[in-house]
């Protein structure tokens, strides 16, 4: 409680202290907005983090739109489609689209764009939101055929989430690298800036198709700055030099709303806080994550509940799989359960040969640094003493990619896809980064539910994977994330559940 009227009454003395000054830059026509992870490449193909995925947004349009309200699927630069029998995907393409350059959009682009992103020497970061994907054919001028692997119930998800079309001469022409750092899209917004790490700046496309389900802007100018920390962030917007941040600390959003010029909001998303652990022995043989004993003690270690109580807030849940509770293929009634029982996480350790604990790492980009440092203290209280590693979003996902990570406490948000496909190759698919079971078992289960388009076929799959992950323990789900907003009183800005801000849609008051 100290704490909470501590940091509350710093935000108050802050606000008091800023210089009179127009707060918000509408006089400018512009939206200045902050992020705490700076992207090393906007190219969304390229990066696997939210904010990647917020900005290609922006930027760039996808063949299909979800609606972000009902989640319907809408026709975007594709006007309509046909599943086939043979597993192929027909999409008529629209004309009279304009890229960024002036250039007009056709199916080229388009086969061009799935193909790049499909291709294994591409190198994509998320490599399993495009396995399903064997490759893209023109079949005219404005029309494609996607092949696939395998029957995709969810292909229309990802191609409206993390597919955005690239100008196949453009991209050819600069490559990869050069793409990177002047990227073209076809979206509301063009970039005009693009200072790497530091600093996006993107002005309304004023020959942005018609009839987009996104609209025409109603801001001309988004100015993106990428800076260190949630406290620089809060600073600024207190300073009047930011008018939107996000993921501020649950315990500042009273305080922001006694600011006069600021307001701040809650939405739940479909983002899931989690604890990797390193059940291979990747970060070194033999470590003591290895013991299923030692791994269901972790599981019974930390209070869950009281963390999504009394630091996410809002609304914050717990998930009984590990999976977004709304996901298809997320069975809750296949799971083990593990209630907080530190008394019963202490005998597993004794039972395992650790009856006076071990040290171990624990690496995070999470920004809220008191939800790591709780599970530490859970952990710690059972004897489990976690030396935490702070590093930014990117390099700690680097680290851990290659193998380095002992716990690891990050996030996944499926990139907002309904369906357990977005999150189980990625954490237990065979060589995958994130994967730290390396169960072969588990990677068959989890191969086979994406290898149908049987609803119950699938299920059974995926609930026998939700039973083997949870009986050996090895990924923990902490809590569903809460998203805190806090932006200018003089911006009119709406929130949706797929955790995916929509700046086109923003408007001043």
């Amino acid at each position: 409680m100290k704490k909470l009227i501590r940091r509350t009454a710093i935000l108050a003395a802050a606000s008091l202290a800023v210089a009179p000054q127009a707060f918000a830059q509408k006089s400018a026509d512009t939206l200045r907005i902050q992020f705490v992870d700076a992207v090393p490449n906007i190219d969304m193909y390229f990066n696997s983090q939210r904010t990647g995925l917020i900005l290609a947004h922006q930027a760039w349009d996808m063949l299909v739109h979800r609606d972000p309200g009902t989640f319907e699927i809408k026709p975007a630069l594709a006007t309509d489609w046909k599943f086939a029998e043979d597993n192929s995907l027909d999409l008529t393409i629209r004309q009279g689209v304009k890229f960024h350059d002036g250039s007009t959009l056709t199916a080229d682009d388009v086969v061009y764009t799935i193909n790049m992103a499909a291709n294994p020497d591409s190198k994509v970061a998320t490599p399993s939101n495009y396995a399903w994907i064997d490759k893209a054919e023109k079949t005219g001028d404005y029309s494609v055929r996607i092949k696939m692997k395998r029957p995709t119930p969810a292909a229309l998800e990802y191609l409206a989430m993390v597919t955005p079309i690239h100008p196949k001469a453009y991209r050819e022409k600069v490559g990869p690298e050069g793409f990177a750092a002047k990227p073209i899209g076809a979206g509301p917004y063009k970039i005009v800036k693009n200072e790497q790490g530091k600093e996006v700046v993107f002005e309304r496309f004023d020959d942005y198709w018609a009839g987009s389900p996104k609209g025409k802007p109603a801001i001309k100018t988004l100015h993106v700055r990428f800076v260190p920390d949630l406290a620089t962030e809060v600073t600024e917007l207190l300073a009047q030099r930011t008018d939107w941040i996000w993921n501020i600390n649950p315990d500042q959003i009273d305080a922001i709303n006694k600011t006069p010029h600021l307001q701040a909001v809650r939405q739940e998303s479909m983002r899931i806080g989690y604890l990797s652990i390193d059940a291979a022995g990747r970060s070194a043989p033999g470590n003591p994550l290895t013991n299923l004993k030692v791994r269901q003690a972790i599981w019974h270690a930390i209070d869950r509940q009281t963390m999504a109580d009394k630091l996410i807030t809002g609304g914050s849940r717990v998930p009984i799989a590990p999976c977004f509770p709304s996901q298809f293929g997320c069975d809750a009634d296949a799971a083990v359960k593990y209630p907080y029982d530190p008394a019963k996480a202490k005998a597993l350790l004794a039972e395992a040969g650790f009856a006076n604990g071990f040290d171990i790492e624990l690496l995070t980009y999470v920004a809220v640094t008191s939800w790591t440092a709780a599970i530490q203290n859970y952990l710690q209280a059972v004897g489990i003493r976690a030396k935490i590693n702070q590093m930014q979003v990117s390099p700690a996902i680097q680290k851990a990619w290659r193998g380095e990570a002992q716990l690891y406490h990050g996030s996944w948000g499926s990139y907002s896809i309904n369906d357990v496909s977005a999150i189980f190759p990625v954490m237990y698919g065979k060589d995958a980064n994130d994967n730290y079971s390396r169960d072969p078992e588990l990677e068959k289960l989890v191969a086979d539910g994406g290898n149908t388009s049987d609803p119950a076929a699938r299920k059974k799959a995926y609930s026998a994977a939700v039973k083997l992950m949870t009986e050996k323990a090895y990924w923990l789900p902490l809590f569903t994330y809460v998203n805190a907003y806090a932006f200018s009183k003089q911006l009119e800005f709406k929130t949706f559940p797929d955790e995916l801000p929509r700046f086109y849609f923003a408007k001043w008051k």
